[in-house]
C-alpha cells in the first residue's frame, strides 16, 4: 500500500466532501465510482432494489472493474485536482 497515494486520497476526498457549490452529476458518477474502487474493489453490491439512480451509480462503478484500488485512487486525485482547479 502507497501511503502518499492513500493520504493524498484522503485529502482529495474531504476537500471534494467539503464542497459548497455543486459538481455536475456525470463527474459525481466518476467520483463515486473511483471511491468506490478504491475502497470496495470489484464487490458490488446487488439487494435487488435498484432504482434509477443506483443503477447509474452501479454501472459506473462496474466499469472499473478491472481497475486497481490504488490507480482508482490516483484517478479519483486527479479528477478532483481538476474539479478543485475550477471551483477557485
Amino acid at each position: 500500500m502507497n501511503s502518499d497515494v492513500d493520504l493524498t486520497f484522503k485529502e482529495a476526498f474531504m476537500a471534494i466532501s467539503k464542497l459548497k457549490e455543486p459538481v455536475a452529476a456525470d463527474t459525481m458518477l466518476k467520483f463515486y465510482a473511483y471511491y468506490k474502487q478504491a475502497t470496495a474493489g470489484s464487490n458490488f453490491p446487488f439487494d435487488g432494489k435498484l432504482d434509477v439512480r443506483n443503477a447509474f451509480k452501479i454501472n459506473a462503478w462496474m466499469q472499473l472493474k478491472d481497475m486497481s484500488s490504488d490507480q482508482a485512487k490516483k484517478e479519483y486525485i486527479k479528477l478532483a485536482k481538476a474539479v478543485l482547479k475550477n471551483k477557485k
